[in-house]
C-alpha cells in the first residue's frame, strides 16, 4: 500500500477531493493521511499529490506486519500476557519485572 501523508491545509483538501473521487482506490482515511493501494492507479495519485504540493505530501510505501514472521515470540507472548495482567493500571515496566518477558529498554533497543 502508499501511505500518503499531508502537511498543509491545501493538499489535506486535495487529500480529501482525490479520496472522494477514486474511493475504489482508498484503502483507509485517517484525516490528514491516506492508504492507496499499491496500483498504478494508487500511484498516479500520490505522485499527483506530490507534485502540486511538492513538500507538503510524503508518499511512503508500506508492508504489512506480520506478526509471526516480524516480532519475536517473546515480544508477542509479553504483548499478550500484558494484556491479560490482573491490574490495568499496571505500568508494564512494573509487570514485566520478575518474569520472563523483555523490558521496555530491551525491546526499544532492537530493531525487527
Amino acid at each position: 500500500m502508499l501511505l500518503v501523508v499531508t502537511y498543509s491545509q491545501a493538499a489535506r483538501q486535495t487529500l480529501r477531493n482525490v479520496c472522494n473521487g477514486h474511493d475504489e482506490t482508498v484503502v483507509q482515511r485517517f484525516g490528514r493521511a491516506a492508504l492507496l493501494e499499491a496500483t498504478e492507479l494508487g500511484a498516479f495519485l500520490a505522485l499527483r499529490l506530490r507534485a502540486k504540493h511538492a513538500g507538503d505530501v510524503q508518499v511512503e510505501r508500506t508492508a504489512p506486519f506480520n506478526e509471526f514472521e516480524d516480532a519475536p515470540e517473546a515480544v508477542r507472548d509479553a504483548a499478550a500476557a500484558y494484556e491479560d495482567r490482573e491490574h490495568p493500571s499496571t505500568p508494564y515496566a512494573k509487570f514485566a519485572v520478575g518474569t520472563d518477558h523483555p523490558d521496555l529498554d530491551a525491546m526499544r533497543g532492537v530493531e525487527l
